[in-house]
């Protein structure tokens, strides 16, 4: 079955982690493990590569731009330059991997609903098209250098924008903080709303939470986000917030990294198999999010499976991207129609950007 997967750090996973793509992922393990800088726990163990997408069928995704400035406290992996401006080239570095990808016939970039419905059906009727699809999103806004170059970003094939990551933002509170959105927060927002790029809430604090849905009248989504009813953290969405989503329109990509399905865990110590963390315990996720719904129209996958960890930090009955096929059976084993199944593993991000980009034509 078609996968839609709407978060993936490729780019920052390819030039920050060095890791040639086109590779197997048995490959980038076997040079990983060989390495003798093993710092990050995630080394030899990734899950992600464009042979694997291909082999789980993951035929379209939301790819990153993740150039985050540098906050005391945070891990090294995730955030380190010390100007906007460096952050900005940064992320102008990782624009151009996708481009150059693009141009070689790796990727496609998708940038409207035309381009999303030509995929979708290339896709829908082909054995094994290529290329692979991405709509292109950034992990924090911290390379907008000010709200008024948004437009140059969304000219440049940027889509959507999450305001922060970990820690601050200049724009806003993100995970792991308390607070709401600083002073140039909500002019950006503004300009997302004019030029059309789409709000990513995942990160950020609660208070900014409400204040940017107050604030944007856009199209909204969650890319990679759980259910803090079932994993107490806030980096989760309560369901009050899920039902606010819901109302919106959004739609929620349930993450696959293992602290944020099963709770509990400490990172760098807790095993995914001594916690019985599973693929079963990520569909109770996106259960729980169609439970709220009341239907199976907001739940989707949203997996962050590169996003600094690997089978380290992911279910225990997974070993590559590629076992999203999994997630199928699981779905139809506890009731879901298979039109719903469609939703949940693509239906519901396609019809998401095709109406999003079908409301500006």
């Amino acid at each position: 079955m078609l996968v839609f997967d709407a978060h993936l750090d490729l780019a920052w996973n390819a030039l920050d982690w060095n890791r040639d793509l086109l590779l197997p992922v048995k490959e980038i393990r076997r040079r990983e493990a060989a390495e003798p800088d093993m710092d990050f726990k995630a080394r030899g163990r990734g899950t992600v590569s464009f042979p694997e997408l291909r082999k789980g069928r993951v035929g379209i995704f939301v790819a990153t731009l993740l150039a985050r400035l540098f906050r005391p406290n945070l891990m090294p992996a995730i955030q380190r330059y010390a100007s906007m401006d460096a952050a900005h080239a940064a992320a102008a570095g990782q624009m151009n991997y996708y481009r150059t990808l693009d141009r070689a016939g790796h990727l496609n970039w998708i940038k409207d609903a035309a381009g999303l419905d030509r995929h979708f059906t290339a896709w829908q009727t082909g054995d094994s098209p290529e290329p692979l699809g991405f709509i292109l999103s950034m992990e924090g806004a911290d390379p907008v250098l000010s709200p008024d170059q948004v437009h140059e970003w969304f000219q440049a094939g940027l889509r959507i924008i999450g305001p922060a990551h970990y820690g601050v933002s200049p724009y806003a509170h993100g995970t792991g903080t308390e607070g709401g959105l600083f002073p140039q927060g909500k002019p950006m927002l503004k300009e997302m709303e004019r030029v059309g790029m789409i709000l990513d809430v995942t990160h950020l604090s609660d208070q900014c939470f409400d204040e940017a849905l107050d604030n944007y009248g856009g199209p909204v989504l969650a890319s990679h986000h759980n259910c803090r009813a079932l994993v107490p953290d806030q980096r989760q969405l309560t369901d009050d917030q899920i039902k606010r989503l819901v109302h919106r329109g959004a739609v929620i990509g349930a993450a696959l990294d293992a602290w944020m399905l099963g709770p509990g865990w400490i990172r760098g110590k807790t095993q995914p198999k001594e916690a019985n963390v599973s693929l079963e315990t990520y569909v109770d996720h996106i259960d729980r999010v169609c439970q709220l719904a009341g239907n199976a129209h907001h739940a989707a996958i949203g997996s962050d499976l590169d996003g600094g960890f690997g089978t380290e930090q992911t279910p225990h009955d997974l070993d590559t991207i590629a076992d999203l096929q999994r997630v199928p059976v699981l779905l139809r084993k506890r009731g879901y129609v298979e039109a719903d199944v469609k939703n949940v593993m693509h239906g519901n991000w396609v019809r998401f950007f095709k109406t999003a980009w079908n409301k500006r034509s």
